[in-house]
């Protein structure tokens, strides 16, 4: 009997020590103060400056050359059937390039169009 009465009361002791151990103070800033708003602006106003750069060192320059092989490739391919058809069809390759201006000089104006 008193085995198990010290059994229970070292588990129950194992339990608190561990719960003590494993929780963690979760503030939202530094003191306590709370402002969740606050600490998701700061995060923010740190990540928008990265972001800014990813976008515009890697997702634009993918972008663009992922539209220019797709523009030539058309350009060949309308070459080639207008030298089997005699028919020149403008429309594919024109939107290609008006896409491909648009993707180039977007991270000119994206940036204030956002709000960034």
């Amino acid at each position: 009997m008193k085995n198990k009465k010290l059994k229970t009361i070292l588990t129950a002791l194992m339990c608190m020590i561990l719960l003590s151990v494993m929780a963690v103070s979760v503030f939202a800033t530094g003191g306590g103060s709370g402002d969740v708003a606050g600490a998701i602006q700061g995060t923010w106003d740190t990540a928008k400056v990265q972001i800014k750069t990813v976008v515009n060192n890697v997702v634009f320059p993918v972008i663009d050359l992922i539209l220019a092989v797709l523009f030539f490739a058309k350009l060949a391919m309308t070459y080639m059937d207008y030298r089997k058809h005699g028919q020149f069809e403008w429309a594919p390759a024109a939107i290609l390039f008006a896409t491909l201006v648009f993707s180039l000089t977007a991270p000119l104006y994206i940036w204030g169009i956002i709000g960034m």
